[in-house]
């Protein structure tokens, strides 16, 4: 019997890429999954190992914690897997999971969460940050992974990106056309609670680099407004050290936390403040889904969930004093009452798990009959 395949850069932590996994195996419940490692500690629950095929790097030691070390073996190794049995392969990407190679008739779709950062536009930036060695096989290994990334793009039948922002990006280094379906949010968990929002401002991501949470602790330093940071990684001493610059402010530090505390502070903050770039952001969308306000960088795909001056508004720069101008313009709109907080969480059920669901499936449907169509003429 031919099955179906569905493939993931990595399975050993589960984010908004890994959400996406699980809603393919929603629609498709007895799919294959073929991915690079598997922590089953982590992941076994929602990923039962009896689905999971890995790869050869799953071997190798430490390869659930070093795996993006192995990026030049990546190729390889997904270009490894026989998918000869199967009728359909579906990848979820954001690495090298889309350059699976499948046989001429068999439907290949990519969702793609975002062509490698590091490889194309972050080159720089992800460099800068590393050290020596990594900056070596960096300049070493790069421009072959360059090759093969494009190579491989044009592999696929049809490519999905999950946000215009996304499909901009597949354009400018693939030079491929994309249909755009964002990713699924469990908008059912979060709702308003009925009660006016209390006097703090609320970051919640991973306190990473990237996240730019220093902004967001600098501004509401300089405007003394009380803060609450949710979340941790490696920035967090750095964050804690840097709050503490503000003897004066209330910043406070929660740490990770359960589901349902994390949905009572989006409930209850004035608005979520939200710095990172992301390729579409899923956290803004379930802040607006408690009916609370988004002060989010204009870039990226908060541009696509946030109406400005109606479920939020943005900062242009990442500086701490166009963060501050954001939310001084913020409270000059909150006090016209201008965000309406029934309004912002129906605006975001517009990017439920249902309507993911019924998106890709039309894509994927589009795809094999269009395919069918190219083979009869034949």
């Amino acid at each position: 019997m031919r099955r179906i395949a569905i493939v993931h850069d990595w399975l050993v932590n589960y984010g908004g890429a890994e959400r996406v996994v699980e809603e393919l195996l929603k629609i498709y419940p007895d799919a294959d999954i073929f991915t690079l490692v598997y922590d089953e500690k982590k992941m076994g629950k929602i990923f039962p190992k009896d689905k999971v095929k890995t790869s050869f790097i799953q071997k190798w030691p430490f390869a659930t914690k070093l795996y993006t070390k192995y990026l030049a073996f990546m190729p390889k190794a997904f270009e490894s897997f026989d998918f000869s049995n199967y009728k359909l392969v579906i990848c979820s990407s954001s690495s090298c999971a889309k350059g699976v190679i499948t046989p001429p008739l068999v439907p290949h779709i990519a969702y793609i969460h975002t062509p490698m950062r590091y490889a194309w536009d972050k080159y720089f930036e992800y460099k800068s940050r590393s050290g020596r060695i990594t900056q070596f096989f960096m300049e070493k290994w790069m421009q072959k992974i360059r090759l093969w990334d494009y190579v491989s793009s044009q592999r696929v039948d049809t490519l999905i990106a999950n946000s215009n922002y996304i499909s901009r990006r597949i354009k400018k280094y693939w030079n491929r056309e994309s249909t755009v379906v964002y990713p699924p949010v469990n908008v059912k968990d979060f709702q308003p609670n009925g009660k006016p929002a209390e006097d703090f401002f609320l970051v919640f991501s991973r306190l990473v680099p990237y996240k730019r949470v220093d902004l967001a602790i600098q501004a509401c330093g300089n405007l003394k407004k009380p803060l609450v940071v949710m979340g941790g990684g490696s920035d967090y001493k750095y964050l804690k050290k840097l709050a503490k610059k503000y003897p004066d402010v209330k910043i406070t530090f929660t740490g990770r936390l359960r589901d349902d505390e994390v949905r009572d502070y989006l409930q209850r903050c004035r608005a979520l403040i939200f710095c990172a770039e992301e390729d579409f952001g899923i956290i803004p969308v379930e802040a607006q889904c408690c009916g609370r306000p988004v002060i989010a960088f204009g870039k990226g795909g908060a541009l696509e969930t946030v109406i400005n001056g109606k479920t939020g508004t943005f900062f242009s720069h990442a500086t701490p004093d166009s963060v501050e101008r954001a939310i001084n313009r913020f409270e000059e709109l909150e006090k016209q009452g201008a965000f309406n907080s029934d309004f912002i969480s129906q605006h975001a059920k517009e990017f439920s798990r249902e309507r993911f669901s019924r998106e890709i499936k039309e894509a994927i449907d589009n795809t094999i009959i269009k395919l069918d169509e190219e083979t009869s003429k034949k």
